[in-house]
């Protein structure tokens, strides 16, 4: 259940939580015209911290680029709101959601005359899959729902009618008893599951689907490739044959939510030893160390939030 925080950032100034309102005809409601970012703050040993928000905050603004939404805020604006809104709901670790979506005005496909309205609120959020699923691993299928081919919606952007297909993917896996799916592209590659990109371990070396397999950019994605890189183990991005799931020796998850996720299994066959590999384990332990503030933060990828006392609870 969302956990209701005290302000939220809406076009420039904080509003009360209850008061961030839209009415039924928004063009977003019938039309799903809205794009939006998912960022964590992590409670850091030097305080909370919000992960890559300007990675998210440029990914934010191309994704409505793309829908020909231009966004009234700049980078830094949108950084500076995140910061904002975590410190002003005294949260030392929570989960950022920006918006943006078009508003009231006309009720056609065309949005001629709709305001484009910027969002901003926070909330406490624990693991998306569960504590026990980052050591142990999930289970997850093979969708039947594909993924949104080539040229039909952008999977480049992040927007919010794109999530109708992500939501016919998870309710499926979980009707039939699965933590995930693992969606196929057009052409039957592997592409992601509803909400993560993923990542399939052979022979040591780390395969994962380009951008073209219609796969979101992920933040964390990019992160995962950095990492990967730091740690000398080699990857490549590739098309990915959905019978290479069944003879991985390890596969996981990565994004926002769902941080560093192993995949235990995929259609009920066991991956590898049927819990967290070894090379998961070594990305996992320096995803964790550097957004927890216990190793160097070389890239500048936390941006601390001042403000928030120590008493307050994570």
């Amino acid at each position: 259940m969302l956990q209701a925080t005290e302000k939220i950032w809406h076009n420039g100034r904080l509003i009360n939580w209850d008061d961030a309102k839209i009415h039924v005809l928004t063009h977003v409601v019938s039309y799903g015209s809205s794009v939006f970012e998912g960022i964590r703050c992590y409670d850091t040993v030097k305080g909370p911290a919000i992960f890559r928000a300007p990675e998210h905050a440029r990914r934010l603004i191309d994704s409505a680029k793309i829908y020909r939404m231009e966004v009234p805020f700049s980078l830094e604006e949108l950084t500076t709101a995140m910061v904002d809104v975590v410190r002003v709901n005294q949260l030392k670790s929570c989960y950022i959601r920006p918006i943006v979506l078009r508003g009231y005005g006309d009720v056609g496909v065309l949005p001629k005359a709709n305001p484009i309205e910027t969002y901003m609120a926070c909330w406490s959020w624990g693991k998306y899959l569960g504590e026990e699923a980052l050591i142990n691993g999930v289970d997850v299928c093979v969708s039947s729902w594909t993924r949104i081919a080539p040229n039909t919606l952008p999977a480049l952007s992040k927007a919010g009618g794109n999530y109708l297909n992500s939501q016919l993917i998870r309710m499926e896996a979980a009707a039939n008893g699965y933590a995930e799916g693992i969606a196929l592209d057009a052409g039957g590659y592997v592409s992601e599951g509803s909400g993560e990109n993923i990542f399939v371990i052979r022979d040591g070396k780390i395969l994962t689907p380009p951008l073209g397999a219609s796969v979101l950019p992920g933040i964390t994605r990019d992160t995962i490739l950095t990492i990967a890189a730091q740690l000398n183990i080699p990857v490549v991005e590739t098309i990915i044959p959905r019978e290479l799931l069944y003879i991985a020796d390890e596969i996981f998850f990565s994004g926002t939510a769902a941080e560093v996720t192993p995949i235990r299994s995929v259609d009920r066959i066991v991956v590898g030893p049927g819990h967290r590999g070894p090379i998961t384990e070594k990305i996992q332990s320096r995803f964790f160390a550097i957004v927890e503030g216990k190793h160097q933060d070389e890239f500048g990828w936390l941006t601390p939030v001042t403000g928030v006392p120590e008493t307050v609870t994570a």
